[in-house]
């Protein structure tokens, strides 16, 4: 006998059932988040795990050994990873339709496949003959430790992975993989967590590592339910515009070392190539003596680099204010202008205020703030910053310049680049700094008045 279907209706970002169509979910209070799907009232077959039926033991008796790491020799990659790829690790790749998920993750199977591991690719978008193809223009397609299949069938993939053993598989994408047992469609909530779960333990059974690729949503969020992020060990997002030629991978979870790392790639016709010194590219076609373009050096991680802010302040039109921005937060950009509105007597209540961070990064270091007041400025009063200074402070309420962590590699970072003076906030000299022996000039101020004295000189 044939089992009866039911119609439910879940919810897209939290994974809550219910059986009617609301418009707000009772669970995470989203608006518009439930989608009707078709279940069967009984599992056609029951979930058995693949992870072995091992008794408790104890925390003081499981023997501490470092992970054993396996270098891609993608070293951006690699920065954002925590060392390398670890076995049985889960990772979710990101980002918006052509930004380059699908590049990298070809490169990177190639990368491995050529250190001697062997290395299963999952197409469920292309066919082989297409990711053949890609292969061919990335310089990489003579690897022979590389296995693809156009399959989206999650049943057949596992039968393939217990075949070729590889130690390395890759799925493209997770949205269009589906298992038979459950009665609706790929992409639906159900069959995006129930994969990812079958998936994960697949890994972490065999050892095995698994990169995913997952689709986003028109706000940038990973589509399906959240719990896939809770699922898996490690989650990065692709950054940038895709008509941009640089990218920034950024980890948003992490297992295995740091959520505060971050690689810069920049694509070409022959894929993704790694980005050394992002500063520099950053600043190569910085205007010279152009006002409301500051140069800030912001860390991310243990990494610095500069990064050029371009303000500009024009006279809005029909009494409607416009206050945009571009790789900065824009709440916190009006926070910053009704400082020098308030505090500074500037008078941009009748203009719009435009902000650009250069080289699609996106800043959310506070460190950024008096840069930031500054690009401002320097549009509004039309007196430019000079071109060998950079700018770094937190900026509060009352318009004081806070002090930022790690200044020492901030200020060394803009030396190495040539700059001969970086303002900095006062109290970050309080402490144990040495900057004497640098050749750079550093500049502490107390508030941004002090700061803006600089405009014009």
């Amino acid at each position: 006998m044939k089992n009866k279907t039911k119609t439910v209706f879940v919810c897209q970002n939290c994974g809550a059932q219910t059986s009617r169509w609301m418009g707000r979910c009772g669970a995470c209070q989203s608006w518009n988040s439930l989608v009707e799907e078709v279940v069967p009232d009984e599992d056609a077959k029951k979930r058995t795990s693949v992870l072995k039926n091992e008794p408790p033991v104890s925390l003081k008796g499981i023997q501490a050994t470092e992970e054993q790491r396996t270098l891609t020799a993608i070293g951006e990659l690699d920065r954002v990873l925590g060392g390398g790829v670890v076995p049985g690790s889960v990772v979710l790749i990101g980002g918006d339709p052509g930004i380059g998920k699908s590049t990298l993750s070809l490169q990177l199977s190639c990368s491995l496949s050529a250190r001697g591991r062997k290395v299963l690719y999952v197409s469920g978008e292309e066919s082989v003959r297409q990711t053949r193809m890609r292969a061919q223009r990335l310089k990489d397609g003579d690897q022979e430790g590389v296995y693809l299949v156009n399959q989206v069938d999650l049943n057949i993939i596992q039968d393939h992975v217990k075949t070729v053993r590889p130690d390395v598989v890759v799925v493209d994408s997770i949205q269009v993989v589906y298992t038979p047992e459950l009665g609706s469609s790929p992409g639906s909530v159900s069959q995006v967590r129930e994969c990812s779960a079958l998936l994960t333990q697949l890994a972490k059974a065999k050892g095995i590592a698994m990169f995913i690729i997952g689709h986003v949503t028109k706000d940038g969020m990973l589509a399906g339910p959240r719990v896939l992020e809770h699922i898996v060990d490690t989650v990065l997002y692709f950054e940038g515009e895709r008509y941009s030629t640089y990218r920034v991978l950024r980890a948003v979870k992490n297992r295995f070392g740091s959520t505060n790392e971050i690689g810069v790639f920049e694509m070409t016709a022959q894929g993704l190539r790694e980005v050394m010194n992002p500063s520099e590219i950053f600043l190569s076609e910085r205007p010279r003596q152009a006002s409301g373009s500051v140069v800030v050096p912001i860390l991310e991680g243990t990494r610095p680099f500069l990064v050029e802010i371009q303000g500009l302040v024009s006279r809005a039109g029909f009494g409607v204010v416009r206050q945009k921005a571009q790789g900065f937060d824009p709440n916190r950009l009006a926070l910053l202008i009704a400082v020098l509105e308030k505090k500074l007597k500037l008078n941009l209540q009748d203009q719009d205020v435009f902000l650009n961070v250069v080289g699609g990064v996106k800043v959310a270091d506070p460190a950024a703030d008096l840069a930031v007041v500054m690009a401002i400025a320097s549009a509004f009063l039309d007196k430019p910053l000079a071109n060998d200074t950079a700018i770094v402070g937190e900026v509060g309420l009352s318009s004081e310049v806070r002090s930022v962590s790690h200044i020492a590699v901030r200020v060394g970072e803009a030396d190495k680049l040539g700059f001969r003076r970086c303002v900095v906030p006062r109290n970050n000299l309080k402490g144990e700094v040495d900057f004497s022996d640098r050749s750079i000039e550093v500049v502490p101020v107390e508030t941004v008045t002090d700061a803006l004295q600089l405009l014009g000189e």
